[in-house]
C-alpha cells in the first residue's frame, strides 16, 4: 500500500536524500543554501520556478506610485460586511446548514491546498484525471483566481520571495501581504517576472485550461449559486441564511485562511530550517489553512508534497493526498529525507525545535 511504502517505494513516493551546500550573497546577507538534486527535481517535476532566484536585484530609484483598484476595495469591503452579518445568523441556522458550510469550506480549501498549491504550483505529486477534476471544482468554489493565474503568482512568490517581484511581499507590512496586495495594481516587477515564467506544464493540462476558459461562470455556479440553493431546496433553510452563511461567510473565511499564509506565516513563528528567510512555522495558520502554516519548511523545501516534516499533524491536506494515493488517484509524492532535513536544520536553522 502506498501509505506503508512512503519511504521505500519510488512508485508512490520519491524521497530526496542527497544534499550539498554552498554559500551565496543576497544583498548584504550571507546565506548558506542547500542544493538538493535541483537538476534531478527539475527533470522529475518539469519546473524549477519555485526555487528562490538568488540573482534578482530590486531596481534602484523611487518606488512606482500605488494605484488603487477601487472595484476590489468596494467588493472586499462588502464581502466582509456580509460575513459579519452571517456570523450573527449562525444561532438561527439549522445544523444541516452549518455542516454544509463546513463541507463547502473543506472542498474549496482542498482545491487550493492540494490543488492549486501542492499539485499545480509545485508539482509535488501526481493526480489522476478524476482527482484533478475534483480539485478544479474545489478551486472554483474557493474563487481565488483560476488555477493558471494562481500558479503563476505563487511561483513568482517563491522565486522572488520578499522582493518587489513578490506579489504579496511581506516586507511591505501585514496588511499588504494579507489583503492589500489585491487592492492595488501589481508592482511592475511582479508582472515582468510573471511573464517570463515557464508555465508550459500548466498550459498542457486540459482540465486547468478548461477551467480558465469558463472560470467566471464556474465561479458564479459553484461559489455562489450552489452553496446557497442546496440548503434552501433540500432542507427548507431560509434563503437569507443560505446565502450569508454557506456562501458569503464561508467564502470570506476561506480567503482569510489563505491570506494568513501570506501574512502571519511570513511574520510570526519560528524558523527551524532557515533563519535567513522570512517565512515561519505557524501551527495556528496550519489549523485554519489545512496544513499550509509550516511555512519555513515549505520555503526551504518547496517540492515536498507534505509542506511539513510532521506528516498528518495539523495537516489535513497531507492526509487527503495520502488517502488519494491509497485509493489509486494520486502517486509519486515527493518527500525530503530526514537526513537532509536534519542537516539543514543544524546548518541554517534557529534551533527552535527537534526533527519530527
Amino acid at each position: 500500500y502506498c501509505l506503508s511504502k512512503e519511504f521505500s517505494s519510488a512508485s508512490s513516493t520519491t524521497t530526496i536524500g542527497t544534499v550539498t551546500s554552498r554559500v551565496t550573497r543576497n544583498g548584504d546577507a550571507i546565506m548558506e543554501k542547500d542544493l538538493i538534486n535541483h537538476e534531478d527535481l527539475a527533470g522529475d517535476r518539469g519546473m524549477v520556478d519555485d526555487i528562490f532566484d538568488e540573482t534578482y536585484r530590486e531596481k534602484e530609484g523611487p518606488r512606482p506610485p500605488l494605484r488603487y483598484v477601487w472595484r476590489n476595495i468596494i467588493l472586499m469591503s462588502l464581502l466582509h460586511l456580509g460575513a459579519i452579518f452571517g456570523l450573527t445568523l449562525i444561532p438561527s441556522a439549522k445544523i444541516q446548514t452549518l455542516a454544509w458550510a463546513v463541507l463547502c469550506f473543506l472542498v474549496s480549501a482542498l482545491g487550493i491546498t492540494a490543488g492549486s498549491h501542492r499539485l499545480w504550483s509545485h508539482r509535488s505529486y501526481k493526480a489522476s484525471l478524476p482527482l484533478r477534476i475534483f480539485l478544479t471544482i474545489g478551486n472554483s468554489i474557493a474563487f481565488q483566481n483560476d488555477i493558471y493565474e494562481w500558479v503563476r503568482d505563487h511561483r513568482v512568490h517563491h522565486k522572488f520571495s520578499e522582493t518587489d517581484a513578490d506579489p504579496h511581499n511581506a516586507k511591505r507590512g501585514f496588511f499588504f501581504s494579507h489583503i492589500g496586495w489585491l487592492l492595488v495594481r501589481k508592482h511592475p516587477d511582479v508582472i515582468e517576472k510573471g511573464q517570463k515564467l515557464d508555465l508550459s506544464d500548466i498550459k498542457a493540462d486540459k482540465v486547468v485550461m478548461f477551467q480558465r476558459r469558463y472560470y467566471k461562470p464556474s465561479v458564479v455556479l459553484l461559489c455562489f449559486i450552489m452553496p446557497t440553493l442546496v440548503p434552501w431546496y433540500f432542507w427548507d433553510e431560509s434563503i437569507i441564511i443560505s446565502f450569508f452563511i454557506p456562501t458569503i461567510l464561508r467564502y470570506a473565511i476561506g480567503l482569510n485562511a489563505t491570506w494568513l499564509v501570506n501574512s502571519a506565516a511570513h511574520m510570526f513563528g519560528y524558523r527551524p530550517y532557515d533563519r535567513n528567510i522570512n517565512p515561519r512555522e505557524n501551527p495556528l495558520v496550519s489549523l485554519g489553512a489545512l496544513g499550509e502554516g509550516f511555512h519555513n519548511y515549505h520555503h526551504t523545501f518547496p517540492y515536498d508534497y507534505s509542506t511539513s516534516e510532521f506528516g498528518w499533524r495539523f495537516n489535513l491536506t497531507t492526509a487527503f493526498i495520502d488517502l488519494m494515493c491509497l485509493l489509486g488517484l494520486a502517486s509519486d509524492r515527493k518527500r525530503v529525507s530526514k537526513e537532509v532535513i536534519l542537516a539543514r536544520k543544524m546548518r541554517t536553522g534557529d534551533g527552535s525545535h527537534k526533527s519530527g
